[in-house]
């Protein structure tokens, strides 16, 4: 062995050099600009294409797609609606330390590097081009970027690689770790490219925005048409307007937002269609918002919930809906309900960004104010609510009822088709749980000794709700005092003078709905239909 190094230093062969920290670390940076020059090339080309088509948009919603229903319900329970945008984040994370790995790795093995890239790549498209509403189109900006990636790595993993040359001397230095490579070649190379993504990623934003700049101007030249039924005036009362109670009716900017899209789709009201079509239609249907205005127009007062509201959680809201009957569309079409010899039991209804969303026939045609919305709290929708229009059914979950950006009815059956939630675990059918709970005081806080107004709400949509009982330590239930009803479809506010004493104390609620049946005790997760159980609060009185 010995023989062979002295053998290599006579002739002077090369020996194979170690990269140095300075060339690990500019390689890292390579590996970081290359992915910043991906992400912002696919953005531009996301902006040709459509913004759903962006590989972070992509991936995203792959994971979305996948994720258990206890994680998302953790997300959503811990971030509330920030989910996806801490989801983004991890993604973009990730996606960092990937790209700084690549580029250590393309400073030896350049090939390696570009075919880890193009991996990548591949994983954005096949995410894009396979979502629900995907088109083979949407494959393109993840391809387009993971190319544009691969030719900035290979440009700049070659400026940090030294020219070869024989062996250093004896007592000669050997620089080759860290010097030797073309250092200002690197400099240059990287801040053109860098300076030429954020210029495409800049352009892409602007072509994004003036594409969008459609829908949003059709939002604002909107004009809501004064409804021909009316919602009943909101009786004397029926708001307590107590401190630290949340109002009667919920401001937009307020109302919770629970949904998959990551980019929230902002869909032009003039182009927009929605068609009706499936068993049991006698009369397929495709009507535009125009239609719709010059339909009977109702407006109501609803409360909505999410199935993944947690016993007191804030994903509720009570707003003022209006839009149309879907019923009469659903009979105009010549659809009958299952209790009337209809063949569907299933309304499938389908977003613009592929959702699907399952509602029993019968549950839209009973009566009920089960409504296509385009009005929400005296405007048109927010495009975070579902802008031009979205399903609105007093009684059920959303996740069973609330289709948003809607643009597509199929009448079929539950046995023949299962909804996107159904699918990953949630039940089939999920008529709204009585609930109720405490809004004031909160968890943990100090009110003095003396009368203490404990307040909040209770909603059983459809029902109604027609008493609510507080206790204190586990002792008598006590009647709180209801607020003024507005109808059963819509929350109800009310109130219970506690005399408070000193010391640590643990207030619960309960609700009885307008069936005569009291809300339920045990404790019961969100998944599959809904979470059960009395919400409480610790209160420590000085």
């Amino acid at each position: 062995m010995s023989g062979d190094r002295d053998d290599a230093q006579r002739t002077g062969a090369a020996r194979p050099r170690r990269p140095g920290g300075t060339r690990t670390a500019l390689a890292a940076l390579s590996g970081l600009i290359a992915g910043f020059c991906a992400l912002a090339v696919a953005e531009l080309a996301a902006a040709l294409v459509r913004p759903e088509a962006g590989p972070v948009t992509a991936v995203g919603s792959a994971v979305i797609d996948r994720t258990p229903p206890a994680v998302r319900d953790f997300a959503v329970q811990n971030f509330g609606t920030s989910d996806k945008l801490v989801l983004q984040l991890g993604i973009l994370v990730l996606l960092a330390f990937l790209a700084m790995a690549i580029g250590v790795l393309a400073l030896r093995h350049r090939r390696m590097g570009s075919a880890a890239v193009l991996v990548l790549g591949l994983v954005g498209a096949v995410a894009a081009a396979g979502r629900p509403e995907g088109v083979p189109a949407d494959a393109l900006p993840s391809v387009v970027g993971a190319a544009v990636a691969v030719a900035v790595l290979y440009l700049l993993a070659g400026r940090l690689a030294p020219p070869p040359r024989p062996a250093p001397a004896a007592g000669e230095r050997d620089e080759g770790a860290d010097g030797g490579f073309d250092r200002r070649g690197f400099v240059v190379a990287a801040t053109v490219t860098a300076t030429a993504s954020a210029g495409a990623g800049l352009l892409g934003r602007r072509l994004a925005s003036s594409v969008q700049a459609g829908a949003s101007a059709s939002r604002r030249t909107l004009v809501l048409p004064a409804p021909r039924s009316a919602a009943p005036a909101l009786p004397p009362g029926a708001d307590l307007r107590i401190r630290g109670l949340s109002p009667f009716i919920t401001p937009n900017k307020d109302f919770y937002r629970v949904d998959t899209a990551l980019v929230v789709p902002r869909v032009d009201a003039g182009s927009w269609r929605l068609r009706i079509h499936g068993r049991g239609v006698a009369r397929p249907v495709t009507v535009g918002l125009r239609d719709l205005l010059h339909r009977e127009v109702v407006e109501r007062d609803i409360t909505l919930a999410c199935v993944s509201n947690e016993v007191g959680g804030p994903l509720v809201g009570n707003a003022r809906w209006l839009g149309v009957r879907l019923a009469d569309l659903l009979s105009d079409a010549g659809v009958r309900p299952p209790s009337k010899g209809g063949p569907a039991d299933q309304i499938v209804a389908r977003s613009v960004d592929g959702m699907t969303i399952g509602t029993p026939v019968e549950a839209v045609m009973d009566g009920r104010d089960a409504m296509l919305a385009f009005g929400m709290n005296g405007e048109p929708l927010p495009f975070e609510h579902g802008f031009p229009v979205r399903m609105v059914v007093p009684g059920l979950y959303g996740y069973v009822s609330a289709c948003k950006w809607i643009e597509d009815i199929e009448l079929t059956t539950f046995a023949a088709y299962d909804a996107y939630w159904v699918r990953r675990g949630w039940a089939q059918q999920a008529p709204v749980k009585t609930e109720s709970r405490i809004d004031t005081p909160r968890q943990f806080a100090s009110p003095k000794p003396g009368i203490v107004p404990v307040a909040g709400m209770a909603w059983a949509q459809h029902r109604g709700i027609s008493r609510v009982e507080v206790r204190v330590d586990g002792g008598k239930w006590h009647t709180a005092r209801l607020a003024a009803a507005d109808t059963r479809d819509t929350w109800r506010q009310w109130v219970w003078e506690w005399p408070a004493t000193s010391g640590r104390h643990t207030l619960e609620v309960r609700a009885t709905d307008g069936t005569g049946a009291t809300q339920t005790g045990a404790r019961a997760g969100t998944v599959p239909s809904g979470a059960t159980g009395w919400h409480s609060v610790v209160i420590d009185v000085p």
